[in-house]
């Protein structure tokens, strides 16, 4: 490749990401001082569970910590009316900080309008279903839930913080998508890197060295806790495995998928948004699914494909799209799946050794030889064999009141 010729990419480098990073059980309480520094009126954007539950409390401590500002209700769906509503409020307040407070549709609306008002961004995630919160990409959508396009905007947030307290009493379905949304990272990261293609900043450059090997961490971090940190957050525990996970759904991920792109994965995704059948998956568990074809579609060696969809069945992520298998299982084929939910476990513990073992069956970026013994059939039930995808019951995601519709779900 020409490093000075017209149309590419060359060999240059570039990496973006948030001004600082704070993750720690009860941090929101510590809130005001992390936006003192950034400026003297606050407007928070929150979504309607935090409005409605922890509304009163963030008024108080940002009040005791000196912090003049002004909440707002986030109306669920980042889209142009919302955006231009949005800004106009802040506008008339004259925020000088702009404050997203929740799950992503409402921190990328948050980022959209700090850009255009000018003022400084606090990101604060409460929920771990998606990358968005690091990154300087936000998505629009229409009213109804359709994908329209990935916004690249002029800077990273200033400062995101996660309160991993709040973050673990969500449903684990929350942060099981997020893992679905993280799963693509480090395969979609290989793509691009094999095939030359840009990253998202600024004008779009190479993936620089760090920005693959975060990738791959996110990857690794996954392997070695995403069922340990599944099932902590069901019993309401908060553990290392916990932690670990939300680092590597919020920070890895999103610091990853900016510095290196996303594909066919994420693709598939935005397709899957325009089917209204689709809007009561999340951003992460269509991106899970999108996944697994971009696997399939690259012809990658089937013992990849079936490790990763056996690893996405383990935790109730999509591997197929049927809308009957979709639906949340009976109790009669909770029966018939009780001894093989175990043979997976034991399948899966198998699968992750190796895979945390010879990272190097997945990190080659050499050209791919064909796959041995390749069975067309066998791959095919290997990769649609049904089970069951929501493990958190639609009246808990409700409860806890935040959105069934993907994420604002920003391109990671």
């Amino acid at each position: 490749m020409d490093a000075l010729g017209d149309g590419g990419i060359g060999f240059g480098r570039a990496f973006g990401g948030p001004g600082k990073y704070i993750q720690r059980a009860a941090e929101i309480d510590r809130l005001s001082d992390h936006l003192r520094p950034l400026g003297a009126k606050a407007f928070l954007l929150a979504d309607s569970f935090v409005f409605d539950t922890m509304g009163d409390d963030l008024h108080r401590s940002l009040a005791n910590g000196g912090v003049s500002h002004t909440i707002e209700r986030f109306n669920g769906e980042c889209c142009s009316e919302e955006i231009a509503r949005v800004e106009a409020l802040a506008t008339a307040q004259s925020a000088t900080v702009v404050v997203g407070v929740g799950g992503g549709k409402t921190i990328d609306t948050a980022e959209v309008v700090a850009c255009a008002t000018g003022a400084r961004l606090a990101v604060v995630p409460t929920i771990a279903s998606t990358d968005a919160p690091c990154s300087a990409i936000a998505v629009r959508y229409t009213p109804d839930g359709v994908y329209q396009e990935a916004i690249s905007l002029p800077r990273n947030p200033d400062v995101v913080v996660v309160d991993s307290g709040v973050v673990a009493k969500a449903p684990a379905r929350f942060l099981i998508a997020g893992v679905g949304d993280a799963l693509s990272t480090w395969f979609e990261a290989r793509s691009n890197m094999e095939t030359c293609s840009k990253n998202y900043i600024a004008s779009g450059f190479p993936a620089p060295a760090a920005g693959l090997a975060l990738a791959r961490a996110c990857y690794d971090v996954l392997m070695h806790d995403a069922v340990a940190a599944k099932y902590a957050v069901e019993r309401g525990a908060l553990t290392q495995a916990d932690e670990n996970i939300i680092e590597a759904n919020t920070l890895l991920s999103g610091l990853g998928f900016e510095n290196c792109g996303v594909s066919g994965g994420h693709g598939i995704h935005d397709g899957l948004t325009v089917l209204n059948e689709t809007h009561d998956f999340y951003h992460g568990e269509k991106v899970a699914f999108g996944t697994l074809c971009l696997l399939m579609l690259e012809g990658r060696p089937f013992a990849e494909i079936e490790a990763t969809a056996l690893f996405c069945r383990s935790l109730g992520l999509p591997t197929s799209s049927s809308p009957r298998r979709a639906r949340p299982t009976s109790s009669v084929s909770r029966r018939r799946r009780s001894r093989p939910a175990q043979r997976r476990g034991v399948q899966w513990r198998r699968f992750r050794s190796q895979a945390c073992a010879t990272p190097s069956s997945l990190s080659t970026l050499s050209p791919r030889p064909s796959p041995q013994g390749h069975n067309p059939q066998r791959e095919s039930v290997g990769v649609s064999r049904s089970q069951r995808t929501l493990h958190a019951s639609r009246r808990d995601v409700q409860a806890w009141g935040h959105p069934a519709r993907g994420r604002s779900e920003a391109g990671g």
